[in-house]
């Protein structure tokens, strides 16, 4: 019980939130965007922001809302009624968002990714650092699969799938999956009402698949399995997701205050620690050669690898390549990923990171290697 409390506590010194609305609660059953219910969670979304959370808000509705707006009477099963369906149904689906947080002076980003954008690692960071970058201004990032061009090749499936990622992405503490259901039942509630909920338990464990079942809602192609998967995806990168009925009063606030709603299921590593795991697993393809002064404030001050203490650079690497941070004995002290290629981080070496612009002709970042993105050996 106390690791169980502990657990949820946890949920109130989460930080960064992504935050996933399914069909089945936008969409009054495919009759449309349900206005009421996406004002009261945009409205408990500015609760958070308000206490200092960073709220990324993946959305569904897109390709349910066009399905309305055209008269379709159920999802199309071709791609090219699917993608039709998107792109009427977005600026519908983002009209709506952009009115709701206006009324708590928030400021929203409509960002369309695919699977081809979180698996090529340059797009990766990219949409890391425009995510990040959004996030300190204090703009709402609303995510949706990039459906109306998006081929069976590169589709990431459902949005499940994409809040997981997204999680991942940006090494959050929580994902939170709002649904029609009250959590992940010990059986399948359709056919046993009485089913009790998972209140609590590892993402990993074995034992929860067979809870999960199958199928998915007559406008949605999520269900317990993706959300499963998505919680185990978001898990290795050290998130604790939590399915949850979008429909509870103040859900995200009971949440964040650590109550006991929905079926939180847990990450065995924290989110720092998970990303660290997986860079310092990783072969690197360089070397950036510092000199001492910088050597010593990356291993005990945790600092980023700025230009001005680079001395050179070796190997062939791309930006987003992980490379080693070399000290003047030759020894490794770090490991990290690249902001720059090879040859860009050697006409960089030694300059000020205010010279970038000038030396590149654009600047990306001022770090050669984040802090973020840093491991130390």
């Amino acid at each position: 019980m106390a690791d169980r409390n502990s657990r949820r506590e946890a949920l109130t010194r989460a930080e960064t939130w992504v935050i996933k609305v399914g069909s089945a609660l936008l969409t009054k059953d495919g009759r449309g965007l349900d206005e009421q219910g996406l004002d009261t969670w945009c409205g408990q979304i500015a609760s958070l922001l308000a206490s200092g959370k960073r709220v990324v808000l993946v959305s569904s509705g897109a390709v349910a809302e066009g399905c309305r707006r055209l008269g379709f009477d159920s999802r199309p099963t071709t791609v090219h009624e699917l993608q039709a369906a998107a792109a009427v149904g977005q600026s519908g689906l983002i009209e709506a968002y952009e009115r709701a947080f206006r009324w708590h002076d928030r400021r929203i980003a409509m960002v369309l990714l695919t699977h081809d954008d979180l698996s090529d690692r340059e797009r990766y960071l990219n949409a890391r650092t425009t995510l990040a970058t959004l996030l300190d201004l204090g703009v709402v990032p609303v995510i949706n699969e990039n459906d109306s061009v998006a081929t069976e090749e590169i589709k990431l499936g459902d949005n499940d799938t994409l809040a997981g990622m997204v999680a991942s992405l940006l090494s959050a503490d929580v994902l939170v999956l709002l649904t029609d259901q009250d959590g992940l039942h010990e059986t399948d509630p359709r056919l046993e009402p009485n089913a009790p909920v998972v209140r609590q338990a590892a993402a990993a464990d074995p034992n929860l698949d067979a809870m999960a079942g199958r199928g998915a809602g007559r406008l949605g192609r999520g269900g317990m399995v993706t959300k499963l998967a998505a919680a185990r995806l978001a898990a290795r990168s050290g998130a604790h997701t939590v399915i949850a009925d979008g429909r509870t009063p103040n859900v995200l606030g009971r949440l964040a205050d650590g109550e006991g709603c929905g079926t939180l299921l847990t990450a065995d590593v924290a989110p720092l620690d998970a990303r660290k795991r997986w860079l310092a697993g990783q072969r690197a393809k360089g070397d950036l050669v510092v000199d001492a002064g910088a050597a010593e404030a990356v291993a005990n001050r945790g600092v980023s690898v700025l230009p001005a203490g680079v001395t050179d650079a070796t190997g062939t690497f791309q930006r987003g390549d992980l490379v080693r941070v070399i000290d003047p004995d030759g020894r490794a002290v770090a490991k990290g990923l690249a902001n720059y290629d090879a040859g860009e981080t050697r006409k960089l070496a030694g300059r000020k990171s205010s010279q970038i612009e000038a030396i590149l002709g654009y600047v990306d970042e001022p770090e050669l290697i984040h802090r973020d993105n840093l491991v130390l050996l």
